[in-house]
């Protein structure tokens, strides 16, 4: 089964890789913009939307399943634009296998280990007994008492399904990204790529802080960064015309 995608537009290809405990749709409105001038290919990460859930579950393991993915679907290389743990897998594979990779964009994140920052999000989503279940109001009150934000919980809550016979459950491979929390937060490997890499920065996120300028060029020394300004983490939902355009100049110069 491994990867599954979805495709749209004609030109150059980019494929485009959504954040943790998301899914393709999630960059939906950015994929519908670049696919005016690109052929884009959206993919759900493994354990996440419909691809395949796996055990193994880390950077590496991410990137070899795009390159077995790119293989799949005769595709040598492409342009990656990733956000958040999609950016970290887009970078992992630029690093591992720069020969899949033209140019890499990555959205808020850097390769750089990160702190625990979702166990409320977990203890909330481990904390919904799925066979118990009947509703997804039943779901969102029960999240809400680790998850306050309704705009992350109706995020989160998307990969909750009701199955045939009328039971809930997920559509992410909930146990095994908690399992493997710490492997997908660490730092990216220790190489070094002579690529365009273009970083942009969410202006109201700390996922990109001035001290991991040292990190980033180590690994690429080619990359610049742009900072997208009145955004959170989410910035290609809140601002997806400005994020496209400038998508857009750096994948076409």
């Amino acid at each position: 089964m491994g990867i599954d995608y979805s495709v749209r537009g004609h030109g150059e290809p980019v494929v485009l890789i959504h954040g943790l405990f998301g899914s393709r749709e999630n960059l939906g409105a950015l994929a519908k913009l670049l696919s005016e001038q690109f052929k884009v290919y959206s993919i759900d990460l493994p354990n996440h939307g419909r691809s395949e859930h796996i055990d193994n579950f880390d950077l590496h393991s991410m990137a070899e399943a795009i390159k077995n993915w790119m293989q799949r679907v005769d595709l040598p290389q492409a342009h990656f634009v990733g956000h958040s743990l999609g950016g970290k897998a887009a970078m992992e594979l630029a690093l591992s296998h720069p020969e899949c990779v033209v140019k890499l964009a990555v959205a808020d994140i850097a390769p750089v280990a990160y702190g625990h920052r979702h166990e409320d999000v977990f203890a909330g989503l481990l904390a919904i007994d799925l066979e118990s279940i009947s509703s997804r109001v039943e779901a969102d009150r029960i999240l809400q008492q680790r998850v306050p934000e309704p705009a992350v919980r109706s995020f989160l809550l998307k990969n909750l399904q009701k199955t045939a016979d009328g039971k809930f459950q997920w559509r992410m491979h909930v146990s095994a990204i908690h399992k493997h929390y710490a492997d997908l937060i660490k730092a990216n490997s220790e190489l070094c790529i002579d690529k365009p890499v273009l970083f942009l920065k969410a202006e109201n996120s700390d996922y990109i802080k001035a001290e991991y300028k040292e990190a980033i060029l180590k690994r690429f020394p080619k990359a610049e960064l742009k900072v997208v300004s009145n955004t959170g983490h989410w910035l290609h939902a809140e601002k997806p015309d400005l994020v496209a355009r400038l998508l857009t100049r750096f994948l076409l110069a």
